[in-house]
């Protein structure tokens, strides 16, 4: 005996409409609309977007392999400093990463007086931060050359460029041997 299997679509049910209901009603129909509830809709705050045209400078930091692309605008009425559209007290979890971002501003007393934005890429959230800083020092030093001094003393400006160095083939990681046996 043989048995054959036959493959079945599922079918979605029908959504379901306001859709009129007769009634009699001493051998007149009237149509009745039936209310059906609608899910309520959640509506999503987005930031407001900046108005891309106003003047800004650029600049870009690095450390490790984040990159933090800085705006930093001239002219605006808003004086936040926004990481990837977030506030960077929001998006730095700790507050010594707050400490981090902060530092150029602290120290050139103009935290609170420009709006900046940044958006960064890479990296861990530590390195984040110190690029953060770094794109910030040097969009400090494109508005005000005479800022040079105080920047490259505290060592903002100057891009620490050690990384992680690669794994080499026939070592467990970047210098370290297989253990020596031997016998």
């Amino acid at each position: 005996m043989t048995t054959t299997a036959t493959a079945v679509k599922p079918v979605k049910p029908a959504r379901k409409k306001a859709v009129p209901v007769a009634e009699k009603t001493e051998d007149v129909k009237v149509a009745k609309p039936v209310q059906v509830e609608e899910p309520e809709t959640v509506l999503e705050v987005k930031p407001a977007k900046h108005d891309k045209k106003l003047p800004y400078i650029f600049a870009v930091g690095k450390r490790k392999t984040a990159v933090a692309r800085v705006r930093l605008y001239l002219k605006d009425a808003r004086t936040d400093l926004l990481v990837d559209g977030k506030d960077y007290l929001a998006r730095f979890p700790f507050p010594e990463y707050h400490q981090i971002v902060e530092q150029p501003l602290k120290k050139l007393n103009l935290l609170g007086k420009y709006f900046i934005s940044v958006k960064v890429a890479g990296g861990g959230i530590r390195s984040q931060a110190e690029a953060v800083r770094h794109g910030i020092s040097r969009a400090l030093l494109k508005m005000d050359e005479t800022l040079k001094k105080t920047l490259r003393g505290e060592g903002w400006l100057t891009r620490d460029s050690r990384k992680k160095e690669r794994k080499k083939p026939g070592l467990k990681r970047a210098r370290r041997a297989p253990q020596f046996a031997k016998r």
